[in-house]
């Protein structure tokens, strides 16, 4: 069988976690509105959204704001949140799939907005929806090595444009159910920002600590679902099937290192869709009432899914309380990331 990645880390933890909630509200009920005529002429009901996806509104931001806009919001509530100089912050990474351009990286203008120090490294990290844990790992190891005081990640994403080109395209009289089926993944996106202060333990003794985890990558699956800000197309039963058993070997493969079937207090999966989620607890055996959901009031708002669903719950997560951040990412990539609240 085939072995995981494994990571470890020791002194390294989250000291603090924001959300921020794009302030308008798009129903899946307007947006079957919007293709009646498109359903109607081939044959499809209205309601896959909210029944099968179990999307039942998602986020849009304003005209105004910009993927970095949110990104940095996101960054200034977590830095306030946790009330450290942000002249210290040694490293900002960006895992935002959504950007204006191809360069400048999304790091450097977040990183002029927030007035971080000219000593501050600053990147973006890309790998679909599993970026913000990729950094979470990439952090803690720099932080674990003595490399920098404190790491910011931020991601910003929005799902307004795509939607707006993708119902423009659906609505043409030639768009065939294959099209809809074809696009049927974006109008399951969503917009918000997220960003995570990690500091080490030796400086905050309250920081949640990171434990480690495991990736594993099943990249023969790369063309499964291939995305820009114009169009996403996506291959919806492939996709799903293959995640679900790459993500099943490596929890199989896991426990050779970590006991996550056992003992766990919460699931903080990437929030997908209400078959996504199901068919992953079922598959891995993980109790779903220790799951919390955001994709039905959120949709897919990609790697800022998981710290937005961790940061809507971790008011209620208990000092001791063992929590595992788990995603899946097109390209394949799997990744899970232990964390002691």
């Amino acid at each position: 069988m085939n072995k995981n990645s494994v990571f470890r880390h020791q002194h390294s933890g989250i000291l603090s976690l924001a959300a921020i909630e794009a302030p308008r509200v798009v129903t899946s009920d307007w947006i079957d509105e919007q293709l009646a005529e498109t359903y109607q002429r081939n044959g499809l009901r209205p309601g896959l959204l909210a029944g099968l996806a179990g999307i039942e509104e998602r986020r849009w931001w304003d005209d105004d704001v910009s993927f970095t806009d949110a990104a940095a919001m996101a960054g200034r509530a977590a830095i306030e949140k946790a009330g450290i100089d942000p002249s210290k912050i040694g490293i900002l990474i960006s895992t935002s799939v959504c950007k204006e351009n191809l360069e400048p990286s999304v790091a450097c203008a977040v990183h002029h907005q927030l007035g971080l120090s000219t000593s501050c490294l600053n990147f973006d990290i890309a790998n679909a929806c599993l970026g913000f844990i990729n950094a979470m790992h990439l952090a803690a190891t720099m932080l674990d090595a003595g490399t920098v005081e404190y790491a910011l990640i931020v991601d910003g994403e929005g799902s307004r444009y795509t939607q707006q080109t993708t119902l423009e395209r659906l609505r043409n009289p030639n768009s065939t159910a294959g099209d809809v089926f074809a696009e049927f993944a974006s109008l399951t996106l969503g917009s918000g920002a997220a960003a995570m202060v990690m500091a080490r333990k030796n400086r905050h003794g309250d920081v949640h600590r990171l434990i480690g985890g495991v990736a594993r990558a099943g990249t023969e699956h790369n063309a499964l679902c291939i995305g820009n800000l114009d169009r996403m197309t996506t291959d919806t039963h492939g996709l799903l099937v293959a995640g679900l058993d790459l993500a099943a070997d490596a929890w199989e493969a896991s426990k050779a290192d970590f006991d996550w079937t056992d003992g766990l207090d919460w699931y903080i999966f990437h929030q997908v869709s209400k078959v996504h989620t199901t068919m992953l607890c079922d598959r891995l055996a993980i109790d779903s009432s220790k799951v919390p959901l955001t994709f039905p009031k959120y949709g897919n708002v990609g790697p800022a899914a998981v710290p937005i669903t961790l940061a809507s719950v971790q008011d209620q997560i208990e000092p001791g309380q063992r929590v595992l951040c788990m995603g899946i990412g097109s390209g394949l990539n799997t990744s899970f990331s232990e964390i002691l609240w």
